[in-house]
């Protein structure tokens, strides 16, 4: 019978992480699996540039040559960029992740350093859940040739380049008539970047399990341009409606110039991001040790005798 086998990505760039990856891999191999291990920087997208505007790297591409769908499960080691690098690294092998921080906020993180011992023995007695977080595939287009893809779990954000003028951006969601914003920048973003960007410029919070997307305005110029939550079911295509060059980033992590030719088509993707849960999912949990949401409010003064 041929050993189980399981995955290891982690952020090269510390050494903490390194020192950890080392430790597990060989607790790992010790009860008897098989270990395929990685970096996250696999999974980092690459920027176009003004003199090489085509850089594309297909999304199934970033998958580790050593992966495969025989993986039981991943570890992660690293702050959130190393998540969303890991997701767009397996999310198209359905292969689950623990999410292990050894960076600064640790949002989308499970677990610390310190509790990897149960962890690990908690993933080996197969005692946990797993929650299903949809990602976007994003895609540009110069009329009808791919340029430049992605999988996003938080975002996709298009804004103007720096020193330029305000933009206009013409954004039609499925079949609704095209609507234009006037701002220095659009957001469309999942659930789960609704607690990044999006929150930021003043969008809502949505709950993981909610089926919807989100686009926000960057600084709009009218004040009845607010954030809009749809379904996700729709497929979004933003056409920009200025002569200006624009930028376009995904995950804060890479992207490309976009001209007034082009074409940015974006829907729910097929592949989600899995994560591994130690406990049951707990989201307003979260929202408050991470950002400070629902925090009691500071005690009210006793009443005060008047003079």
């Amino acid at each position: 019978m041929p050993k189980p086998k399981a995955g290891i990505i982690y952020n090269d760039i510390k050494p903490t992480a390194c020192q950890i990856a080392a430790e597990i891999e060989e607790m790992l191999v010790a009860c008897g699996w098989n270990v395929a291990k990685a970096t996250g920087l696999g999974g980092i997208l690459q920027y176009a540039s003004p003199e090489s505007p085509v850089c594309h790297t297909s999304i199934e591409s970033l998958v580790p040559p050593n992966f495969d769908k025989d993986i039981a499960f991943t570890l992660v080691l690293g702050g959130d960029g190393t998540v969303l690098s890991a997701c767009r690294q397996i999310a198209p092998l359905n292969i689950p992740l623990l999410a292990i921080n050894t960076g600064h906020m640790g949002f989308l993180t499970e677990t610390y350093i310190n509790q990897i011992p149960q962890a690990i023995e908690q993933l080996l007695a197969e005692d946990y859940e797993i929650e299903d977080r949809s990602m976007l595939a994003v895609r540009v287009f110069r009329e009808d040739s791919l340029l430049w893809e992605a999988l996003s779990l938080n975002e996709m954000v298009l804004h103007r380049e720096p020193l330029t003028s305000m933009c206009h951006f013409e954004i039609q969601i499925g079949r609704h008539a095209p609507v234009d914003v006037a701002a220095d920048g659009i957001i469309i973003s999942t659930p789960t970047g609704s607690t990044a960007y999006s929150l930021s410029s003043g969008g809502p919070v949505v709950t993981p399990e909610v089926p919807v997307l989100q686009l926000a305005p960057i600084c709009p110029h009218s004040l009845a341009s607010r954030a809009l939550v749809f379904s996700d079911t729709e497929i979004v295509n933003v056409f920009p409606a200025t002569q200006n060059r624009m930028v376009m980033v995904v995950d804060g992590n890479g992207g490309c110039y976009i001209v007034p030719d082009d074409r940015i088509n974006i829907s729910k993707s097929q592949f989600n991001a899995r994560f591994i849960r130690l406990k049951s999912p707990e989201f307003f949990r979260i929202l408050r040790e991470k950002l400070g949401w629902g925090l009691p409010h500071i005690a009210k003064p006793t009443s005060v005798e008047l003079p």
